[in-house]
């Protein structure tokens, strides 16, 4: 019985951390000098395209403009870059498969048909954005976030928050010296 509440207690963390986790990547052109962007707008064609509520569109656009002034740069009507959001999202389906019976070794009794399933589903949601240099009108730095949602409005709320903070952190891109 205290190997069961190991292994559970255990997997139960093991469930709860990679629910928690957001995977983020990006991309830039490692020729631009960032150091130029001081102003942004958003790109409304780009947004309007994001296949998500319009609810779920501010919470991003709010995240990402907070972001981004925290950062030093400025809301403008004539910006240096333009942002555009991307969204997909996947429905995951996990079947979980317990084959323990009770007692030691294997033995037909005891091995098998004992054993519990359980299913569990979740929505796992990648969010791109998108810098575009205004002037050039070429796509300068992308970066995307993947985390499980939540259908609770205030955890939806925190995740989009944590997601765009996340994705945000890696702008601008620290250049490596050569």
């Amino acid at each position: 019985m205290k190997s069961f509440k190991i292994l559970f207690f255990t997997l139960f963390a093991t469930i709860l951390m990679s629910c928690s986790s957001i995977k983020v990547a990006t991309d830039y052109d490692r020729k631009v000098d960032f150091d130029q962007y001081e102003s942004f707008a958003f790109y409304k064609p780009g947004i309007d395209k994001a296949e998500i509520s319009d609810l779920d569109k501010k919470r991003i656009l709010r995240a990402i403009e907070a972001n981004l002034t925290a950062k030093g740069m400025t809301k403008s009507k004539n910006p240096d870059l333009l942002v555009s959001i991307f969204t997909e999202t996947t429905e995951n389906v996990n079947i979980y498969q317990n084959n323990f019976g009770y007692g030691w070794g294997w033995n037909p009794y005891f091995w098998g048909g004992a054993g519990r399933n359980t299913v569990s589903r979740n929505v796992e949601g990648t969010l791109y954005i998108d810098l575009i240099d205004a002037e050039q009108n070429e796509l300068v730095w992308q970066g995307l976030g993947t985390g499980i949602l939540s259908l609770d409005m205030e955890k939806k709320q925190e995740k989009i928050n944590e997601i765009v903070q996340k994705i945000l952190e890696k702008y601008p891109p620290q250049l490596e010296e050569k």
